[in-house]
């Protein structure tokens, strides 16, 4: 009772910042958006049917120009599970304050690890079921972090993550984290017909990662890829759930996606495989009512090396984004 009323404060904390900031100076953005389907889940031999959100959110951003030369920006957002009990339907996602100027950016706070956000648009499915995050590891959200990105150098940037030991909750977890990423071009394409990145973790999570990420457009269809070399540094012990230092071969796997519009439709398709873990198809269409509105269905099928049995997804759905 007590969790479920100081997230009702919160929500009432932001809807009283956002009238606030209508009558003053500094601009403030709400956004976000709804994603939730009707599926039927196969998973380890037993169906399910479910109403389920796909990473629902609500957010308030903002900037202000400090002077002629630097400026201040910042995110709060949250995750919205409109299929979970009304005391846990809220979970924080970014949540961010930084500045910016002629040197670029930096922020501190809740955030994506530079390597996840390298990805771009290669992942067709991302939120569904079929996201590459459940084959691929490092789609990490830390809370405490500190980013800093370069300006523009001919449609390049780079950027780091740091990710402070106190990140983990228990301290025999701590250890200093750092994700890297160099990426080129727009991952919209609209800037340029091409986006390409590589990123690294080191001991961010658990893991080492290198990743590269491409993605354009050929003949109208949209095209993306992706290879990753993972490597995991500890695991948890599961009868003293303390760290154990880990000292595995380095696992590989990579990502084809594409996607093609024929009018207010759009047609997609995706496959995943990991060495050692498993693969993962995905079939999907997305029917535009209108700019932030679409419906969508989309099957996906996974085969997992270490059960007996393919999971599988079928969904249809409704996004409205805000």
């Amino acid at each position: 009772m007590m969790n479920l009323f100081c997230k009702t404060l919160l929500a009432s904390a932001l809807a009283s910042a956002t009238l606030a900031s209508a009558n003053a100076a500094e601009p403030l953005t709400v956004y976000g958006k709804l994603n939730v389907s009707a599926q039927s889940n196969d998973e380890k031999g037993e169906a399910t049917t479910a109403i389920q959100s796909n990473a629902s959110r609500f957010g308030v951003k903002g900037e202000l120009a400090l002077s002629s030369s630097l400026e201040a920006f910042y995110t709060v957002e949250y995750q919205v599970d409109t299929g979970a009990a009304s005391s846990d339907n809220f979970t924080a996602r970014n949540q961010f304050v930084g500045l910016k100027g002629g040197f670029g950016s930096f922020s501190v706070g809740r955030n994506d690890t530079l390597l996840k956000i390298s990805q771009g648009d290669v992942d067709q499915f991302n939120d569904l079921s079929g996201d590459l995050g459940k084959l691929f590891k490092g789609e990490v959200r830390a809370a405490q972090t500190a980013t800093y990105l370069t300006p523009s150098f001919g449609n390049f940037v780079f950027g780091v993550t740091y990710v402070a030991e106190g990140n983990d909750e228990k301290s025999q977890f701590a250890q200093d984290g750092f994700s890297l990423a160099a990426m080129y071009g727009d991952a919209k394409l609209k800037k340029t017909p091409v986006y390409a990145a590589l990123a690294y973790d080191a001991d961010v999570s658990g893991y080492e990662i290198m990743r590269a990420s491409v993605h354009t457009k050929l003949a109208g269809i949209k095209l993306g890829g992706m290879y990753q070399q993972q490597e995991q540094t500890y695991k948890i012990d599961k009868v003293t759930s303390l760290p154990v230092a880990v000292s595995a071969d380095s696992a590989n796997g990579y990502l084809l996606s594409a996607a093609y519009d024929i009018d207010a439709v759009t047609l997609k398709a995706q496959f995943q495989d990991m060495e050692e873990l498993g693969d993962s198809w995905s079939l999907g269409a997305d029917y535009n009512l209108g700019k932030p509105t679409k419906l969508f269905a989309f099957y996906t099928s996974r085969s997992l090396e270490a059960a007996t049995d393919d999971d599988s997804y079928i969904g249809v759905g409704l996004e409205h984004k805000f």
